[in-house]
């Protein structure tokens, strides 16, 4: 009942810039938090950053400093500015929303994951 869309991913050199965009659509009546999460070859699933409706931020300690997320509450959109980007940065990016329904009931949505690759 929400879908999440992802863009903006690709290949960079390292140092390089990308800006991940995501868009939030469905029976939505508000969304409470909106994230980034990460997952390289072989790996788990990580948190790279959150932001709260308020405008309240987290960020892992590996992206302190070099990625901001923000976030359009009128367009239920998050973005994350990859600045400086490394090559262990390199993973598919998903997007994550926590929410209430219009039927009120809660949900937690994922999109379908956008991959950034660095290159060294």
């Amino acid at each position: 009942q929400v879908q999440l869309v992802e863009s903006g991913g690709g290949l960079v050199q390292a140092g390089g810039s990308l800006r991940l965009a995501c868009v939030a659509s469905g029976s939505i009546f508000s969304i409470n938090t909106m994230g980034w999460y990460r997952q390289a070859p072989g790996k788990q699933r990580e948190p790279v950053a959150t932001i709260t409706s308020g405008g309240s931020t987290n960020y892992a300690d590996s992206v302190k400093g070099r990625f901001t997320i923000s976030r359009d509450n009128a367009k239920n959109t998050e973005y994350l500015q990859m600045n400086s980007l490394k090559p262990e940065d390199t993973a598919v990016y998903y997007c994550n929303a926590v929410g209430t329904l219009r039927s009120y009931r809660p949900f937690v949505s994922w999109g379908q994951g956008t991959q950034v690759t660095v290159s060294s």
